[in-house]
């Protein structure tokens, strides 16, 4: 791994390219060099280094390989976790990989020889999902100040609790008031947003948005998935002490053993 001789600037995003032949690393360089967008650019021959990079180096944007040898571009998906991996763009030779990096929640793929114009196209979608972030990141902002506790001391945990998030969905920014909210679903580094018979793909990890949410009106029922509930309607058992919740609209999740406690914790008696 090494660094590139592209100039740091702030506010810039920092990249990392990951690939085993270094032509395919010099391609993308030499297009990040001429992106006002990008700041650093760090450079991995395989994927151990690639792993060791993010960590040391905080990528904003990973262009990963996905076949390499010893450990493929997927598999420091796999070592990095879904929930910590930067923004990435698989780089493979093979469509048929493509699936593969959607499935694993990339932001988009490069079919080698890809053109200038199909870059520009990547970075465009680079640059659409930091806005989208940018927003994000100004909600939780706004939901602070409008809790009355931002910007001071000892300010408790209910003073930080979510009401409302500002999602983007066909290209309108909406604040969401969170207890609009009937359940949560973990989909890789993005969550589902299940709102009246509706479903919203917001950025956030479904352990970050737990810690943030009413425990009153919130609860997490698996490790995938949160319910509100004043939303739900009915639990049906299924098998094992699991149940299945019936929220309204009729959505469907799973309540696993392992979280029926905290259900039964917040409603005061046993299912």
């Amino acid at each position: 791994m090494g660094l590139l001789p592209i100039e740091p600037h702030s506010g810039r995003i920092s990249v990392l390219v990951v690939d085993d032949e270094k032509p395919a690393r010099q391609r993308l360089a030499d297009l990040l060099r001429h992106e006002t967008l990008v700041g650093t650019v760090f450079e991995a021959d395989d994927g151990l280094a690639a792993v060791r990079a993010i960590d040391s180096e905080r990528p904003d944007l990973v262009f990963l390989d996905v076949q390499m040898p010893e450990l493929d571009g997927l598999g420091v998906l796999e070592a990095v976790g879904t929930e910590t991996m930067p923004l990435t763009v698989f780089v493979t030779a093979y469509d048929q990989h493509a699936v593969r990096a959607f499935e694993a929640n990339a932001l988009d793929y490069l079919l080698k020889p890809f053109s200038d114009e199909r870059f520009e196209a990547t970075m465009a979608r680079v640059r659409g999902r930091l806005e989208e972030r940018g927003l994000q990141e100004f909600g939780l902002r706004l939901a602070r100040m409008m809790a009355g506790g931002a910007g001071t001391a000892g300010r408790t945990k209910t003073s930080q609790r979510l009401d409302r998030l500002v999602v983007k969905t066909r290209g309108v920014t909406r604040f969401l008031r969170v207890v609009e909210i009937d359940w949560i679903e973990a989909a890789g580094v993005y969550v589902n947003l299940h709102t009246g018979g509706n479903e919203i793909l917001y950025r956030a990890a479904l352990t970050e948005l737990a810690e943030r949410l009413d425990p009153a009106r919130f609860v997490r029922v698996h490790r995938s998935a949160i319910v509100n509930i004043e939303s739900i309607l009915q639990l049906e058992p299924v098998s094992h002490g699991e149940f299945d919740v019936v929220l309204k609209g009729g959505s469907r999740t799973r309540i696993s053993r392992s979280y029926r406690a905290q259900l039964e914790e917040r409603l005061g008696q046993s299912l």
